[in-house]
């Protein structure tokens, strides 16, 4: 459920490639009209304005974004400018590209998308970067980590809502037996489990491994497993239990505490905002007792501030 608010009227996208044009000459950039208008259109308008400014002015809009942005602004509408599968494919190239607090991002986006979400996200990276994501997931990661990210990847499960009760007591016994019952820990098996059940699945394994052993299948990960490993399966249980409440949890761990950690915040406005925003702000404000924008609000300024606000929509 996106958060997009439609302007009162509806704007041709070349009349907003015009505007565009008109708050970017003259010295110095009309900043809060370029927000305004481009924090308020969807996708296929961002797409559609993109060809018709390129078509006017023979220039990209993206790099004239970049000669009048800047800092996290520039980050933010940068990445707002890609539809949503586009982005997903920028931010796990940049992830798995870079240094190890990244490979987190890439983790994420990976581990929290659904099945049909990351095939078409396979594809525009195929498309943007002339490498598959296995091969760069193969590259740039190791061990187990790599194993189930790559598992995660190329497995088709079912994104219905269909459990089969027996299956999920059985695979939590297996689960039990792989971690908590012996000594170390069987990896393959929780890559197995939780790279090739769906969603609905997942969470009933969960459940029943919580009425079975009295003890979260959450608590068995993280007293099994450790580092991106234990980051990426706890990524997937997360989000098949309550992606909106996952989210929320993200958010709030990057403005908890001294100074605020914006590539995250960024990173997750900007990529669910099209997506499920409305779900994360309503799990941010059940949890934390304040609505998502109050705490965007006290942890950022000026125009960029304005920009992620625009994306989060109505303060509810």
């Amino acid at each position: 459920m996106a958060t997009l608010t439609v302007p009162p009227v509806a704007m041709s996208p070349r009349d907003d490639a015009i505007q565009l044009h008109r708050a970017f000459k003259g010295f110095g950039c009309d900043t809060a009209a370029v927000i305004n208008l481009l924090a308020h259109r969807d996708a296929t308008c961002r797409a559609l304005i993109s060809q018709e400014y390129k078509a006017m002015y023979s220039e990209d809009i993206r790099k004239r974004l970049v000669s009048e942005l800047t800092g996290k602004l520039e980050t933010a509408v940068l990445l707002w400018m890609h539809d949503p599968p586009g982005r997903d494919a920028v931010v796990v190239k940049q992830g798995l590209s870079s240094d190890t607090t990244n490979h987190e991002a890439a983790t994420e986006v990976i581990c929290s998308r659904t099945p049909s979400q990351i095939q078409v996200m396979k594809q525009h990276y195929y498309a943007k970067f002339g490498v598959h994501l296995e091969h760069d997931i193969e590259l740039h990661t190791s061990g187990d980590h790599k194993k189930l990210l790559l598992a995660y990847v190329s497995t088709p499960r079912s994104e219905g809502f269909e459990v089969i009760k027996e299956m999920a007591e059985k695979d939590a016994k297996v689960l039990y037996r792989a971690g908590e019952k012996k000594l170390g820990t069987d990896e393959k098996t929780f890559i197995n489990i939780f790279s090739q059940r769906s969603r609905a699945q997942l969470s009933a394994i969960s459940y029943a491994y919580q009425d079975m052993y009295k003890n979260s299948l959450e608590k068995a990960v993280k007293k099994e497993t450790s580092g991106k490993f234990e980051h990426a399966l706890l990524t997937i249980l997360r989000c098949a239990e309550n992606p909106g409440k996952y989210f929320a949890k993200v958010l709030h761990k990057a403005m908890k505490g001294l100074g605020t950690n914006d590539t995250t915040l960024i990173r997750v406005i900007v990529t669910r905002t099209e997506i499920d925003m409305q779900y994360i702000k309503a799990e941010y404000l059940k949890k934390y007792r304040k609505t998502l924008n109050n705490a965007v609000h006290s942890e950022t300024s000026g125009h960029y501030r304005t920009f992620l606000l625009s994306l989060l929509g109505p303060n509810n």
